[in-house]
């Protein structure tokens, strides 16, 4: 994917999510990171987030599969790499194909509302320096999802969180990049309240 068709929209990232692969069997990681292209740090944000965010997240594991994938992107960004390298381990776990399509009626129809509220604003936000402020926040999310997937429904705002960054990038609005650091916030309240309780 180079720069002129990368995703610019959330539906536009779904669809490319749900449509990986060749059309038969199970969707592996590999093929969806490859449809949003392995050099675009907001569409890999928006990978595992979304995934999470989804119903596909009831399945034991995905939450911390997703932190993992999370950590591994942005701590890149954080060394500076301009194109993401994920472990091949990653790289071949799948997901059924019934799934994701089932994931991907959920998501495009959050996805269409949300599509006509996020725009360009305040986009010094999340630009060079402040994106590192972002990796940085996502490498702390990222170790937070395992802990939190004993909690029910806690990896919601985490994901919730991880999804508004990358959609936040993907379409240099500022504002959603500062509801992704409150939702932050909230993801820690989770995690501190369900450790000491």
């Amino acid at each position: 994917m180079t720069a002129s068709d990368e995703a610019k929209t959330l539906a536009e990232v779904v669809d490319e999510i749900t449509g990986a692969g060749d059309g038969e069997g199970d969707i592996s990681v590999a093929e969806i990171l490859q449809s949003v292209g392995q050099r675009s740090f907001g569409p890999m944000l928006l990978v595992p987030g979304l995934i999470v965010l989804s119903p596909i997240s009831g399945i034991p594991g995905v939450p911390t599969l997703g932190g993992i994938v999370v950590l591994l992107i942005a701590g890149q960004l954080l060394i500076g790499r301009q194109c993401f390298w994920v472990p091949q381990m990653i790289q071949r776990r799948a997901i059924s194909r019934k799934r994701m399509k089932q994931a991907g009626r959920f998501l495009m129809a959050v996805a269409r509302v949300v599509d006509k509220v996020v725009k360009p604003r305040l986009s010094f936000l999340v630009q060079a320096p402040f994106n590192y402020v972002i990796a940085a926040t996502c490498v702390l999310i990222a170790v937070s999802m395992p802990p939190l997937e004993a909690i029910p429904f806690a990896n919601v705002v985490t994901a919730a969180a991880i999804s508004a960054f990358g959609l936040a990038l993907v379409a240099y609005d500022g504002v959603l990049a500062l509801i992704a650091f409150a939702l932050t916030g909230v993801s820690f309240y989770f995690l501190f309240t369900g450790l000491l309780f």
